[in-house]
């Protein structure tokens, strides 16, 4: 098992191996979630809830329920999809990211154990460490 996870960078992605290409929805996704994430999108949902509240007086109770429900629903649904790829992708990136910081580390650590030949709680460690790279793989199936 071991040797299995050794060489764990060939299976992990790394930074070197992501491209810069972000598609027309990724790009819609991200401009929407720093949309929603400031002050005046949050202020608009008050003005909005602030409009439908007296609408009340002037709709049968049905009608002014129904138009709030679907409302509301479709735009969680909507919500819901954009933030949930904008944080799948950042996810990813973190990911990658600590790979790549893992990777360099257990080089650093391998070079560090051949020069101190005495430092095989080092190797030891290199070798969790190199495990780990690409772990959420594993974790994730």
């Amino acid at each position: 098992m071991a040797e299995k996870h050794e060489n764990r960078t060939d299976d992990a992605t790394m930074p070197k191996d992501i491209t810069d290409h972000v598609g027309p929805f990724d790009r819609f996704a991200t401009k929407a979630s720093e949309f929603a994430a400031r002050a005046p999108f949050f202020l608009l949902c008050i003005l909005l809830v602030l409009i439908w509240a007296p609408s009340i007086i002037w709709l049968p109770m049905e009608t002014w329920q129904l138009i709030i429900n679907t409302t509301t629903t479709i735009i969680t649904f909507l919500m819901v999809a954009l933030l949930q790829n904008t944080e799948s992708r950042n996810d990813a990136a973190i990911q990658q990211k600590l790979n790549a910081i893992a990777d360099g580390l257990a080089d650093l650590m391998q070079h560090t154990a051949k020069e101190d030949p005495e430092s095989h709680d080092l190797e030891d460690c290199r070798k969790q460490l190199r495990r780990a790279v690409g772990l959420e793989d594993d974790e994730s199936t």
